[in-house]
């Protein structure tokens, strides 16, 4: 059986320093024909984009998804609220750690799946500047020590 075919189309890199990620979800998203169109050819942002969980229904803002160019008439609006498709029990999960202090549904990145768009969910906790500060300081280190194996490695 051949492996699930993933296109990767946006990527919010900026997610994983900004936010602690506690848990992911894979999310199937309620698009327009004129949307499915430019992101295939790779046209979206996620960044600042956020979800919010309403009237038991999961929705994505500020997802920017540009206009389809070759559409002649009736083009989608590039940042509407778009649902996404999650079962009961994860939104009901995801709607208990929201309301607790601290946690958010970030976007991080967005693909197409077996020809299906999907979003993966980050339920995030926000970092301090103090944590941004060692998880770059953490970087950094395993850089420098991946670099000293390296020359070690060659010069043995």
């Amino acid at each position: 059986m051949p492996a699930e075919s993933i296109k990767i189309v946006a990527e919010n890199r900026k997610a994983r320093h900004e936010y602690t990620i506690e848990e992911t979800f894979e999310a199937g998203m309620v698009l327009l024909g004129t949307e499915v169109k430019a992101l295939r050819g790779g046209r979206a942002n996620l960044k600042d984009s956020y979800a919010k969980i309403k009237d038991g229904e999961v929705f994505v803002l500020q997802l920017h998804i540009s206009p389809y160019p070759f559409a002649y008439y009736d083009n989608h609006d590039p940042l509407r609220p778009r649902k996404l498709l999650l079962h009961q029990a994860e939104i009901n999960k995801l709607y208990g750690k929201v309301n607790e202090m601290g946690y958010t549904l970030v976007p991080l990145q967005l693909y197409f799946k077996k020809g299906k768009a999907k979003l993966k969910l980050g339920l995030a906790k926000g970092k301090k500047l103090y944590d941004k500060r060692e998880s770059i300081r953490k970087r950094d280190e395993n850089r420098d020590m991946d670099r000293i194996r390296k020359n070690y490695r060659v010069k043995a």
